[in-house]
């Protein structure tokens, strides 16, 4: 029985590198090689037989030799660790430099690509400050002050903002469910159409009251006893008159005829001005053409219009339009040398018939 157990453990030995020629018997401790004989139910199993050379070895993965003295850092190759470069003080200034390929040494930039990039810098600046500049005085400038955005003008007027007056207290503006009458409560003055921006006011029409003999001047010398009988017999109240010469050399005159009621104001308008016929011309004013078309136009509710032309024109030419608005009854003229242009008068009669009505 013992030799057979020096035989097999003689067969399993494996010769140590430093006894090569004496083989020494297993230890008794492990007896791996009696694995076969022993039943699978035997409890407390030995290790297996761990050779010499290995059971040195401690309990951690192998390291191969020329691994285990390298720190645990990332390997870097040799060719990148020999030019160590000392660490530079935080207040020196470092050079820019351009980036290269993995592993290639850094490049400081040329004098020339400094001053390149410092030039297209400048430009950059200089530009943005130019457009921000020209944007914003884009954006402050009206819509006609910019070029190429300038809506061209159609020949009207800037007149100011316009607004009714404020009524008495216990009134009510006229053609309104309260006032039968179609009375104008609002002082006369105030319902007379402002000059437009930039004309010359007239000092004798200056938007204030205007006796019988100013407004008659309007007409011929042999028409006005027989309108200002007219005028007597119809009750009227008081005349207010507005004038002035816009640069173009347009002159504008309007007389606003206030009377005790709306039949008196009708009759003066269809006996004594007869306002469609040829019988009561203006002053200067040699033939007469109604302008129905333009009359229709211009439509403000509860109001009358009738316009006139003078045709065939001499020197000059004259426009004018009679507005009927309750007890109230407005002329309206221009005169220009030349041609009474349409729609400067289309807009003067428009705002001033608004007002009235």
């Amino acid at each position: 029985m013992t030799t057979e157990q020096t035989d097999t453990a003689t067969d399993t030995k494996i010769p140590s590198q430093a006894e090569p020629q004496d083989v020494l018997p297993a230890p008794a401790e492990p007896e791996a090689t009696a694995a076969p004989e022993t039943p699978a139910a035997e409890p407390a199993q030995p290790a297996p037989a761990v050779p010499a050379a290995e059971a040195e070895v401690p309990q951690t993965p192998a390291v191969p030799a020329a691994e285990a003295e390298v720190p645990q850092t990332p390997a870097v190759p040799a060719a990148e660790a020999e030019p160590e470069v000392p660490q530079a003080p935080q207040t020196q200034q470092v050079p820019l430099t351009l980036a290269g390929p993995p592993g290639a040494p850094a490049r400081k930039l040329s004098r020339r690509v400094l001053w390149a990039a410092a030039r297209w810098t400048a430009a950059v600046l200089v530009c943005g400050g130019l457009g921000t500049g020209t944007a914003f005085a884009i954006a402050s400038m009206e819509r006609h002050e910019v070029p190429g955005l300038a809506t061209e003008s159609d020949g009207r007027w800037e007149y100011p903002k316009l607004s009714l007056p404020a009524l008495p207290a216990d009134t009510q503006r006229p053609f309104t469910d309260g006032n039968v009458g179609e009375i104008h409560h609002a002082d006369l003055r105030k319902l007379l159409l402002p000059a437009p921006v930039g004309a010359t006011p007239d000092p004798k029409l200056n938007g204030g009251w205007a006796t019988v003999d100013q407004y008659l001047s309007a007409y011929r010398p042999e028409d006005r006893a027989e309108l200002k009988e007219a005028l007597t017999e119809s009750a009227l109240r008081h005349i207010a008159a507005r004038g002035w010469t816009t640069a173009d050399g347009t002159t504008t005159r309007i007389h606003l005829l206030q009377f005790n009621s709306v039949a008196f104001a009708e009759a003066y308008k269809d006996d004594a001005v007869r306002a469609g016929s040829v019988d009561a011309p203006l002053l200067g004013v040699e033939g007469i053409k109604m302008e129905s078309e333009l009359a229709s136009a211009v439509r403000v509710p509860y109001t009358a219009l009738y316009t006139f032309i003078e045709a065939p024109k001499d020197a000059d030419q004259t426009r004018w339009a009679y507005i009927q608005a309750g007890d109230t009854l407005a002329l309206v003229t221009q005169t220009r040398k030349g041609e009474a242009l349409q729609v400067p008068f289309q807009q003067t009669v428009t705002l001033q018939n608004q007002l009235l009505g």
